[in-house]
C-alpha cells in the first residue's frame, strides 16, 4: 500500500485546446485549464485519443505543484493526467460527474 500523494492534484475545466504543432510529438495539445481560482496552461500528450475541439468544457485532473516546464516555447504550468490504453496512448483521467473546480484529489 502506498502513502499519501507527494503532489497536489486538482480538478479543472478545459477552456481552450489546440494542436501543438511546434512540439516534437504530433499528438501534443496545448490546453488552457480553469481551476476556479486561477487558469493555467498545460501541454498534454492527448492527440491520439482526443480531438482538441472535443476537450473544451471537459473536466480533467492535473498535478499543479510540479513547477513550470518549457516545451517548444510554451510554458506548461500543470501536468494533465492520463493513463495508457491498450496501445499505450494516453487517455484522460476525469471525474465521473462534474465537480467543483479546484477540488483536490484525496
Amino acid at each position: 500500500m502506498s502513502g499519501p500523494l507527494d503532489t497536489t492534484v486538482r480538478v479543472g475545466e478545459v477552456q481552450s485546446a489546440e494542436a501543438f504543432e511546434e512540439a516534437r510529438k504530433p499528438e501534443m495539445v496545448k490546453l488552457e485549464i480553469d481551476f476556479g481560482d486561477e487558469t493555467r496552461q498545460s501541454a498534454a500528450q492527448l492527440g491520439y485519443n482526443h480531438d482538441p475541439a472535443e476537450l473544451v468544457g471537459r473536466q480533467v485532473l492535473c498535478a499543479v505543484d510540479l513547477g513550470t516546464v518549457n516545451i517548444a516555447g510554451f510554458e506548461s504550468e500543470a501536468l494533465t493526467l492520463g493513463v495508457p490504453d491498450e496501445e499505450g496512448n494516453p487517455m484522460l483521467v476525469v471525474p465521473d460527474e462534474d465537480v467543483p473546480l479546484g477540488g483536490e484529489l484525496y
